[in-house]
């Protein structure tokens, strides 16, 4: 290796270091939590669609029950990406700006946020990987517990106690 090629080499290697690592969460571990919530509110009769976001809030994977109404792909996404952007469940969010009116603009930091029950933070290891969200089921009580059920599926830290 020549000397001018090997200098910028090891700047980029010294660089490297130095550069944040952070855990990604598996498509299949993904699809494994859709596939545990959608069979979870199927049992109970619920009709949903269930997304899964990585730790920025893209979508990475995405599963709708026969017969869940077409807005349920909607409110499933958006509940993932304000569970994952806000590091903590939808219904914390929405119980917190019912008791703190001026938290109220957090419904508008952008047009993907859904302060709605049903969305939880996907934690392993202590570390926020991503967000699921469930919509469809009739009551964000019953979104939560089948969000949760994907989230046991994988291991994930619990979020919700609240039974059926």
């Amino acid at each position: 290796m020549t000397a001018w090629f090997a200098g910028p080499m090891a700047a980029g290697l010294a660089l490297a270091d130095e550069l944040p690592k952070e855990s990604v969460l598996p498509l299949g571990v993904a699809n494994k939590a859709i596939h545990a919530a959608l069979e979870s509110c199927k049992k109970d009769g619920y009709r949903v669609s269930v997304s899964v976001v990585d730790r920025s809030g893209v979508l990475r994977a995405m599963g709708r029950s026969e017969g869940a109404a077409s807005h349920t792909v909607d409110s499933s996404r958006k509940k993932a990406y304000t569970a994952v952007g806000m590091r903590r469940p939808t219904t914390e969010l929405a119980d917190l700006i019912m008791k703190v009116p001026t938290l109220q603009a957090l419904r508008d930091i952008n047009g993907d946020m859904l302060i709605l029950g049903g969305g939880l933070p996907i934690e392993i290891g202590g570390e926020i990987v991503g967000g699921i969200g469930v919509g469809g089921a009739p009551g964000a009580h019953l979104d939560d517990a089948c969000a949760q059920d994907g989230l046991d599926a994988i291991g994930a830290a619990p979020k919700v106690a609240a039974p059926k």
